[in-house]
C-alpha cells in the first residue's frame, strides 16, 4: 500500500455495487479512488476539519469569522436488506508515517 493514501473504511454492510461522493462529486472507481479490504483508498489529499475552539465557535456563532478549513465529506450509496442506504461523513485516515497536512 503506497504512503500516500488517504483511507476511508466502509461499513461492514457494503456490498458491491455502491457509489462513492466526495462533497457530493460522484466519484469513478480506478480513477478517483480504489476499493480493497473494505476500504476506499484516494490519491487526492482529503481533510476532515477538526473540532471547533471555543474563540472560533464563538466568534462564528456572534458572526464575526467563519471558519475556512478544509472539509471534506466521503458518501458511500450502496444496497442493504433491499433498501438504498446512504453513509455520510465517512472517516478519513490520512497518509501513515509524520503528521501531514492536505497541501503538502
Amino acid at each position: 500500500m503506497p504512503d500516500d493514501e488517504w483511507i476511508v473504511p466502509l461499513p461492514a454492510d457494503v456490498t458491491e455495487p455502491f457509489e462513492v461522493f466526495v462533497n457530493g462529486v460522484l466519484q469513478e472507481p480506478g480513477a478517483d479512488y480504489t476499493a480493497l479490504g473494505g476500504a476506499l483508498r484516494f490519491s487526492e489529499p482529503l481533510a476532515r476539519e477538526g473540532r471547533l475552539g471555543l474563540l472560533r465557535w464563538a466568534s462564528m456563532f456572534f458572526g464575526v469569522a467563519g471558519t475556512y478549513r478544509k472539509n471534506d465529506s466521503v458518501d458511500v450509496v450502496y444496497e442493504a436488506g433491499g433498501k438504498r442506504v446512504v453513509a455520510s461523513a465517512l472517516p478519513i485516515i490520512p497518509p501513515s508515517g509524520p503528521e501531514r497536512s492536505p497541501s503538502s
